[in-house]
Order: structure tokens, then C-alpha cells, then sequence
């Protein structure tokens, strides 16, 4: 295949979107997939405590 088969002139590079980007990075992925249920679960209890009624005697 010669230069001339490719859509882009030889120095141009496509601009990949940013979503596209994040979704070829398996690293980020688990990270964000470990991350977010750990961030949520937390706040989750935290809410929890803060619910629970003071005791009185």
C-alpha cells in the first residue's frame, strides 16, 4: 500500500475523540471501574450514619 490509499495526507494525524480514547485504555477502565463503585458504597454509608436517629434515654 502506498500513502495515497490513506484517507489523510502523510504529517495529519485524525483527531480521535476523547470518549473514544478513554474507552481504548483498559487501564482506565478498571480503574474508573473499581473507583466509582467504592466512591458510591461510601457515601451510601455515610449517609446511612448520618440517618440514623439519636438515642435518647
Amino acid at each position: 500500500m502506498t500513502s495515497q490509499d490513506n484517507n489523510t495526507p502523510d504529517g495529519e494525524h485524525e483527531h480521535i475523540p476523547f470518549f473514544q480514547r478513554m474507552m481504548d485504555n483498559p487501564f482506565l477502565l478498571l480503574f474508573i471501574g473499581v473507583v466509582m463503585p467504592t466512591v458510591f458504597y461510601i457515601l451510601w454509608g455515610v449517609m446511612e450514619i448520618a440517618t440514623i436517629p439519636i438515642a435518647t434515654y
